[in-house]
């Protein structure tokens, strides 16, 4: 019997080890992808020139080595901006963490929701849909898996509930973009001179493609949250995830049996933190583009910053994040090596996360240096040419949705795409508006889980989720609305 029970224990152990042997890292996921792209350059017809100037569609340029190992390299260059955020913001969230105004104040509302805590799940996601839908909001979601991790863990869920939240929140409504200028707004810009579009369509479709998967979206993830509440066990985390999530988001030992109370500074603390987050959202919003010039003439921001609210991209939002994390220091009292130690510390824990973002960048610097984005897209594009609109829809829209695992930028694959698919579906009669949003969507949807995508990646290293422990849960979510959003698409072109 013992020898039995001995035996049976190796074998669950390699069993074990087995399927942890099996799970790769996000930086090997996205290495072995770039390798991939790097090789299939050599299979593909060479470019063509003219002059300097290339043949569309005529081929790509090889991949050399040095282009494949330097791709890594040059997408930290290119994604400097978020990398600097991201450090920050790290910064900021330990410094905050330090005063502990955070874990007592989601606590108390933890205490006041009294068993009510899944109603925080679609008023969240429909809060980042509104984002999302409105001026793109998903990069700048990065620093919200670690406060809603806190939150949820605490509220007896786990991190893939934080994860989703956010993710398919935002995501939701990038997906259904209606005014959001990095995706309609760059699309609309690229058509060729003279090709008008009817912008009410657009958003009217945007809206039915955003509220669909919104509503499948927080289904699902209120489904999911419901059963890891009833039973733990039920989590698609792994031990060795659960344990990660544990040690940085579940409450320490007897900190749970202190009776929850914010301290004056701790209030103050909390105010400045949401404002901290409020002020970077509003500055990132466009509102120019919506004909809003109340931002225009602020001095404060514009002084501090060099640009007013509404024109902030990652450089002013870093500044402000370094602004405020000075500013709570000091109103909890900090001494100046508490502050600076502590601000280290937190930017240290970040650098696992700006690697996974960097490296994610260079599988798209490569594909650019190649051409094979515009190889696929033009040549796809002739195939396209001769199907009736019931075909066209669906075809265009998978397309695109292995465009935008190479290229996961929106307003990058509107600029590549737009000039070629816009035309074409106006010389066919078809829907130019829907063949807009066709690609918009199917963009919307692969930024859901491409490894591609830092802000996904990054956002699931701070969750500590796996990026396959990620694809095993949210593949049943992107089926169904994919599925959905071809219904809709489909019967738009046929419409319309």
């Amino acid at each position: 019997m013992e020898v039995s029970e001995k035996q049976a224990r190796k074998s669950a152990s390699r069993k074990k080890n087995q399927k942890r042997s099996l799970t790769l890292s996000a930086f090997t996921i996205i290495l072995i992808l770039t390798c991939v792209l790097a090789i299939i350059t050599h299979f593909l017809p060479a470019a063509q020139f003219d002059g300097e100037t290339l043949i569309d569609g005529s081929g790509v340029i090889g991949a050399t080595l040095s282009q494949t190992l330097l791709a890594p390299i040059l997408g930290f260059a290119d994604a400097i901006d978020i990398c600097l955020f991201v450090l920050i913001l790290g910064a900021f969230l330990k410094v905050v963490t330090k005063t502990g105004a955070l874990e007592t104040g989601i606590e108390v509302l933890i205490k006041k929701l009294k068993g009510k805590e899944l109603i925080l799940i679609p008023i969240l996601m429909f809060i980042f849909s509104i984002g999302g839908t409105t001026y793109g909001m998903l990069e700048e979601t990065v620093g919200f898996y670690a406060l809603l991790s806190v939150a949820m863990v605490a509220a007896g869920m786990d991190t893939i509930v934080a994860s989703a939240v956010v993710l398919l929140g935002a995501g939701s409504g990038v997906l259904g973009s209606t005014i959001n200028p990095f995706a309609v707004g760059a699309a609309i810009d690229a058509l060729p001179a003279g090709m008008a579009v009817n912008q009410g369509v657009i958003i009217g479709l945007g809206v039915v493609l955003w509220l669909s998967t919104y509503l499948i979206s927080m289904l699902f993830v209120v489904s999911y949250a419901k059963k890891v509440i009833a039973k733990k066990g039920s989590t698609f985390l792994s031990l060795q995830e659960q344990k990660a999530m544990e040690e940085t988001y579940a409450p320490k030992e007897g900190e749970s049996k202190k009776v929850a109370k914010l301290s004056g500074k701790q209030k103050v603390t909390l105010v400045l933190f949401l404002l901290t987050f409020v002020i970077m959202i509003i500055g990132f919003i466009p509102w120019g583009s919506f004909g809003v010039t109340a931002f225009e003439n602020g001095k404060i921001f514009s002084t501090l910053t060099g640009l007013p609210l509404g024109e902030w991209y990652f450089q002013e939002s870093t500044l402000w994040f370094l602004i405020m994390t000075i500013i709570i220091g000091v109103v909890n009292g900090m001494s100046e090596h508490e502050l600076v130690d502590t601000f280290i510390d937190g930017a240290d824990d970040m650098v696992g996360v700006i690697l996974v973002i960097a490296i994610a960048r260079g599988a798209s610097v490569l594909m650019t240096q190649t051409h094979l984005d515009n190889y696929i897209i033009f040549n796809a594009a002739r195939g396209l040419s001769s199907v009736p609109k019931g075909v066209f829809a669906p075809l265009n829209y998978i397309l695109h949705t292995g465009l935008s695992v190479l290229v996961p930028s929106s307003s990058g694959l509107a600029t590549l795409s737009t000039p070629i698919m816009g035309p074409l579906a106006s010389n066919v009669g078809y829907s130019v508006e829907v063949t807009i949003m066709e690609m918009v969507a199917a963009n919307g949807l692969v930024n859901l889980f491409t490894p591609t995508c830092g802000a996904i990646m990054g956002g699931l290293e701070l969750a500590k989720v796996e990026y396959t422990t990620w694809l095993k849960w949210v593949g049943k979510v992107i089926l169904c609305i994919a599925l959905v959003n071809i219904v809709i698409l489909t019967l738009a072109m046929i419409l319309l």
